[in-house]
């Protein structure tokens, strides 16, 4: 473990938690398994002779260097599709109808069926829709914009991010919301109560949203790659805040262009109807939480064999420039402020 950091740890932490919990806890619910066993085994290994493979390089190939510190992400979607295996290991069957009474507590309707409905048009499906792609865009995009100008920054951001990941991957296992497409469809022979699918029922997609573009572009995506089960908290959401929070620590010019972006993913998530609004709450709440947490778990297993690059001194107004700051491999104070 003398080469791990914190991202390592946390990945590594959470591949064994949840072998365990599938060895421990699985039943006739938990399809295939000795070969999830077995993955989760294979992945644990993979992973530490990787970890132990780059520190005997020195220098280590720039190839095998950025494999090192991107693997987390390569990961992403394997643990989520996973959630969907597991999410009834431990409850018998989806939350949804308790949500849906909170919701209709709460608000004394659906926020998840009205919004749409109030906005039937065109230009708003395409404006939300497009919204909630952005969440992509915002993970890689801030990721490369951080590879490309200070590497410790890139391994700061991979870190709190696949940290919050991992939080919302464990709540999913534990507790299984599919959210408002239930109005529409049944998920894995599970259906609303009657009274809720007439809800439905008298508040179809408008035609006008289902010729857009981007409708069916977020709808191939969720085909695809989308679990039923994972809507509490919102994943979108907490994932959009950590890169917004990196965008405001380290990219300053975009910051008020990111927030508009996440703002407006989050009000997509309940107007594109895959998200309740208290999953957008949570989610919020639950970023306030794993951001400072992260970041002082990253801090307390800093990676400080990764040298940050020299600064770039500034132009010198008189005759003598005064002298770059020698690089280290501690940021600077400046840096570390949670």
């Amino acid at each position: 473990m003398k080469h791990y950091t914190f991202v390592d740890y946390a990945t590594q932490g959470y591949i064994a938690l949840v072998g365990l919990l599938i060895l421990v806890f699985h039943n006739e619910r938990v399809p295939g398994v000795p070969l999830l066993l077995a993955l989760h085994g294979l992945a644990l290994a993979l992973v530490h002779a990787l970890i132990r493979f780059h520190a005997r390089r020195r220098p280590p190939h720039p190839a095998l260097d950025l494999l090192r510190h991107f693997y987390p992400i390569l990961l992403y979607t394997g643990f989520y599709r996973e959630t969907g295996v597991l999410n009834e290991m431990f409850v018998p069957e989806y939350l949804d109808v308790w949500f849906v009474e909170l919701e209709q507590r709460l608000f004394g309707f659906q926020p998840s069926l009205e919004f749409m409905h109030r906005l039937p048009y065109r230009w708003a499906s395409e404006l939300f829709y497009s919204a909630y792609f952005s969440y992509y865009i915002m993970i890689a995009g801030v990721g490369l914009a951080l590879f490309l100008r200070n590497r410790r920054q890139f391994f700061h951001y991979v870190s709190v991010v696949s940290f919050a990941f991992y939080c919302c991957y464990l709540a999913f296992i534990f507790l299984p919301v599919t959210g408002p497409r239930l109005f529409f469809r049944e998920v894995d022979n599970y259906r609303l109560p009657t009274e809720w699918l007439a809800l439905g029922a008298a508040h179809p997609y408008p035609e006008a949203v289902v010729r857009g573009v981007m409708y069916h572009v977020i709808a191939l995506i969720y085909d695809l790659f989308e679990p039923p089960g994972a809507a509490f908290p919102s994943s979108h959401v907490v994932v959009a805040i950590c890169t917004l929070y990196f965008t405001w620590r380290y990219l300053p010019r975009l910051r008020f262009t990111h927030l508009v972006a996440v703002v407006l993913l989050c009000l997509s998530t309940v107007y594109c109807r895959f998200h309740y609004a208290v999953d957008v709450f949570a989610g919020i709440a639950v970023a306030a939480v794993l951001i400072p947490l992260g970041n002082r778990l990253y801090w307390r297993w800093e990676p400080a064999e990764f040298p940050e690059p020299a600064r770039v001194p500034p132009k010198a107004s008189g005759a003598h420039a005064a002298p770059a700051p020698v690089a280290t491999g501690n940021p600077h104070p400046s840096e570390r402020a949670d």
